[in-house]
């Protein structure tokens, strides 16, 4: 029982910031990402046997993040009960806020690269393969989503809000 509770100690310290991020990103507020947050380690808890290696570990976590995400945008109750949005995760910098809440505000085929490249650090190969993408899309996807947060962010500047 202790080797279990190791690494349930162990898996949420490497891929806890990760998950929330990722689920912060899809779902727009603090305690739909709290929720999606435990069903997705939870999964991951009971699926933890048929994962091989640290790297395949990463890669699962982010892509079974995303299609929670995805499913619970889809559902029935999401779309039919309104969400208060006005809670903002507590992040170090209000900068480091306004920059996620507009990469937040991304297409959802930017949004994912955008936040897989900068901040988990994955190649555009690696990306290809969690996405399942060929990768020159995702070298399209990476330098529209790019011109598109640098549009946003002067818009920010210039006091638009977007």
């Amino acid at each position: 029982m202790e080797d279990r509770d190791l690494y349930i100690n162990e898996i949420l310290s490497k891929y806890a910031d990760t998950v929330y991020r990722i689920c912060f990103m899809y779902l727009h507020n603090k305690s739909d990402a709290e929720d999606a947050f435990q069903e997705i380690f939870l999964k991951l808890f009971l699926n933890s046997n048929s994962i091989e290696d640290d790297e395949h570990e990463k890669a699962w976590i982010i892509r079974v993040s995303i299609n929670h995400c995805k499913d619970t945008l889809k559902s029935y109750w999401y779309k039919k009960v309104e969400v208060r949005n006005d809670i903002q995760p507590s992040l170090e910098k209000k900068t480091d806020y306004e920059l996620l809440e507009t990469v937040r505000l991304l297409p959802k085929k930017y949004k994912d690269v955008i936040y897989l490249f900068y901040y988990e650090g994955y190649s555009v190969v690696e990306m290809s393969k969690i996405l399942k993408m060929k990768e020159n899309t995702i070298y399209s996807h990476l330098h529209r989503a790019k011109e598109l947060l640098k549009e946003k962010l002067e818009e920010c500047e210039n006091g638009y809000s977007f």
